[in-house]
C-alpha cells in the first residue's frame, strides 16, 4: 500500500493581474521607445555601479505587459537565468520580449558573453513561441540595440 505522504507536492498557482486596460499599455515599435521605457525604470544610482538584467514583456501587438527585474550582480556581471526569464514570460503569456542589461563601465559594445547569451535565449524562446525582439545594452547616456545592429 502506498502512503500519500510519499507523494506530497507543492501546489502551483499561475496568475497575472494587470491593473490597466490593454490600450493603455505603451506600444514599442523602435529600440528608442524600448530604451525610453527601460531608462525611466532603471535606478540611475546603480546604472554605473552594478550590472542588472531586465526584460520587457510584450503581447502580440507589441504592447508592454510588464517590465521585470531578472537579476542584479556586481560590477563585472550578472546572471540571466533562462529558467527565470522564461518562467516570467510564460506566466504573463507574453508573445515577445526585449532583453536588456547595463554595463557599469558605460561601454555599450556587446562582449562575446552578451552575444552568446542572446543567441541561447533566442533559441529557447523560439521553442516556446516567444519572439526575442531585441537586446539592449543601456547606459544613462545611450544604448546599443542588437536588432538595429543586425545581431538578431
Amino acid at each position: 500500500m502506498v502512503h500519500n505522504t510519499l507523494f506530497k507536492v507543492a501546489e502551483i498557482e499561475i496568475s497575472y493581474k494587470p491593473n490597466y486596460k490593454p490600450l493603455e499599455r505603451p506600444k514599442i515599435t523602435t529600440s528608442e521607445e524600448a530604451y525610453a521605457i527601460l531608462i525611466a525604470n532603471w535606478s540611475m544610482d546603480k546604472i554605473e555601479f552594478l550590472e542588472e538584467f531586465k526584460i520587457i514583456l510584450l503581447n502580440r501587438r507589441n504592447r508592454v505587459l510588464g517590465l521585470v527585474n531578472i537579476s542584479q550582480g556586481g560590477v563585472s556581471g550578472t546572471l540571466a537565468d533562462p529558467k527565470v526569464i522564461f518562467a516570467v514570460a510564460l506566466k504573463s503569456a507574453a508573445s515577445g520580449c526585449i532583453l536588456a542589461h547595463n554595463h557599469p563601465s558605460g561601454e555599450l559594445k556587446p562582449g562575446s558573453n552578451d552575444i552568446n547569451l542572446t543567441r541561447k535565449l533566442r533559441e529557447g524562446a523560439r521553442l516556446l513561441d516567444i519572439e526575442v525582439m531585441d537586446h539592449l545594452i543601456v547606459s544613462k547616456d545611450g544604448f546599443y540595440s542588437f536588432a538595429d545592429e543586425g545581431l538578431l
